[in-house]
């Protein structure tokens, strides 16, 4: 089994393990033990009261984090005419049709989304199910990279929008900003992003939803979070 460094645990000594602090002691705290040379991501964990092995407990949705997550995404939006240009108005990183599909085809992958207009998923679906659904690119209605207002969509991811959803073992991963941003902004962040996670509780769920709440940053030692 792996043992952590000399670092590691000193920074880990630096929290008490038996208590659970508010969002705003947690946020600090994890800014304070982010002290590697990069300005590292800062992650909230949620432990959700879920049985991941039924379809009706998964949780799944899109938010809107008011600071960002600091990360600049780069959006490819897969579209035609006006279409196209309305994306490109509103951000995108690339924007194509027939010939980025066949760009992706033969390799490319310089970006972190991809949107799409309706008429344009059946190529989209057909040609790169496989080679985006693994990764989790794929453009879905359901996580709100489809539509006919893909000005509107692309902006929304350039300004910080994320999508989560819950793992096998019923956890939700996501990240709420840089280390580098203030407190403030990170519990902000946080609280968004909770809201929004309670917001999609599935209606088979029963009993306390979140269970456990965990902060760290990329290098760093979780810290335990009031809910």
């Amino acid at each position: 089994m792996p043992r952590h460094g000399k670092r590691y645990r000193e920074l880990r000594a630096r929290i008490d393990r038996t208590k659970a602090y508010s969002p705003n002691e947690a946020v600090v705290l994890v800014k304070e033990l982010a002290t590697a040379k990069f300005d590292e991501t800062v992650e909230a964990h949620f432990r959700l009261g879920i049985d991941p092995r039924k379809s009706d407990q998964n949780v799944r949705g899109t938010v809107t984090l008011p600071h960002g997550t600091g990360k600049n995404i780069r959006v490819l939006a897969i579209a035609q005419g006006d279409k196209a240009a309305e994306a490109r108005e509103a951000g995108a990183d690339e924007v194509g049709d027939e010939e980025v599909i066949e760009r992706i085809l033969g390799g490319w992958m310089e970006f972190d989304a991809v949107v799409a207009t309706p008429n344009m998923m059946g190529q989209v679906g057909s040609k790169l199910g496989r080679t985006l659904g693994p990764r989790g690119l794929l453009p879905n209605p359901k996580s709100g990279t489809v539509g006919m207002n893909i000005g509107e969509i692309v902006g929304q991811l350039k300004a910080g929008r994320i999508e989560f959803r819950s793992d096998k073992t019923g956890v939700v991963h996501t990240p709420i900003g840089k280390a580098s941003f203030e407190s403030e902004k990170l519990a902000e962040n946080l609280q968004t992003f909770k809201t929004a996670l309670e917001a999609a509780r599935p209606e088979a769920a029963r009993g306390t939803f979140v269970r456990s709440t965990y902060l760290t940053s990329t290098m760093g030692p979780s810290v335990r979070v009031a809910v």
